[in-house]
């Protein structure tokens, strides 16, 4: 059962009765895994156009939400490929340089993207719309940046309904709402595509009411204030991916029902007295670490305890699928060594 307060594990067991397929662990299977790295490179493709088209029309119409929203596609642009930089260099193999793996290298990277779309977007937005309001420059013909951000909607829409697809897909397998899985994946490439794209098409909402604030009134007031408000949209959507990067790069364990369900899994071993310590990592999205400082029973022998070491991995392997490595350390318990005596 889970524990009051955390979202409940929809599959799972601790009794045999199949593996624990949970969204904050992530797997390599099901609907939309392995697809993060094409949702990756449809966003980046779809911002790179947007961002010069927005430029353009930018520069001719005069609007600082228009120069605010091509900040906003070229930052956009700048974090997909940070992300996909991140999914190449996380899935590299282990070394002997690097035994644990790149897995982690994944949220470096991530945690980079998340600090362009700050600065890139949301601090250079907000600066253009201070500048835009200070000034009070008159706008120029909306025309053209009606017809981009016409364009730029529809091309953003239809990266987010790819990261929306696979995210959907994922949420599924791992029978949770969409929002939640959102919330705790460790699949922030794809969390950080549907983020953004999100974003981009409130942004480009804002810029138009700008625009057309500006037409209507003859007044910069309002493509400013829609400059500001894309910024601090940006600004909170940089804040909230930093956050889900940082808590990763940090090191997030393992639910606390998963690891209650590990620390049985080890005890039914035979030859396991006792579980002493227990220290479990999310490395990765289906890239788990299980390592356990073990109590063995004084009358086993090196070959049980060896063999019981094998059978405890193969049990956390079936109990999880997502755990990669096992690494158990034979320890007595936290007594005076036999023979000494105070």
């Amino acid at each position: 059962m889970s524990e009051q307060g955390e979202p409940g594990m929809e599959r799972g067991t601790n009794a045999g009765k199949g593996p624990y397929l949970d969204h904050r662990v992530g797997s390599a299977a099901g609907p939309g895994a392995g697809g993060s790295t094409f949702t990756v490179l449809v966003a980046a493709a779809a911002n790179f156009g947007v961002a010069l088209a927005k430029a353009v029309a930018g520069v001719l119409s005069g609007s600082s939400a228009m120069l605010a929203e091509a900040g906003h596609s070229v930052a956009d642009t700048m974090t997909e490929a940070l992300l996909f930089v991140a999914l190449k260099r996380s899935k590299k193999p282990a070394d002997e340089d690097h035994p644990l793996g790149y897995g982690p290298e994944r949220y470096i990277w991530a945690l980079l993207a998340s600090v362009a779309t700050f600065v890139g977007g949301g601090v250079f937005a907000v600066y253009d719309g201070i500048h835009a309001l200070t000034h009070d420059e008159k706008p120029g013909n909306p025309l053209i940046s009606y017809i981009v951000l016409a364009v730029a909607f529809v091309l953003e829409g239809l990266s987010l309904r790819t990261g929306w697809r696979q995210a959907t897909g994922r949420a599924e397998h791992f029978r949770v709402p969409i929002l939640r899985y959102l919330q705790h994946t460790p699949d922030t490439a794809v969390k950080a595509v549907v983020m953004e794209d999100s974003a981009a098409l409130i942004g480009l909402v804002l810029a138009a009411l700008g625009l057309l604030g500006g037409q209507l009134t003859g007044s910069g007031i309002f493509d400013g204030i829609a400059s500001i408000l894309i910024g601090v949209l940006l600004i909170v959507v940089a804040y909230i991916l930093g956050r889900a990067n940082t808590e990763l790069l940090v090191g997030r364990a393992l639910p606390r029902p998963m690891r209650e369900a590990v620390r049985r899994e080890l005890l039914s071993v035979d030859a396991v007295q006792d579980v002493l310590e227990l220290t479990t990592l999310v490395q990765g999205p289906g890239e788990i670490l299980i390592a356990a400082k073990v109590d063995f029973r004084d009358v086993s022998t090196s070959a049980q305890i060896e063999w019981a070491c094998e059978e405890a991995e193969t049990r956390l392997r079936t109990l999880i699928p997502a755990v990669k490595r096992v690494y158990l350390d034979p320890t007595p318990p936290r007594t005076s060594p036999p023979g000494l005596t105070e």
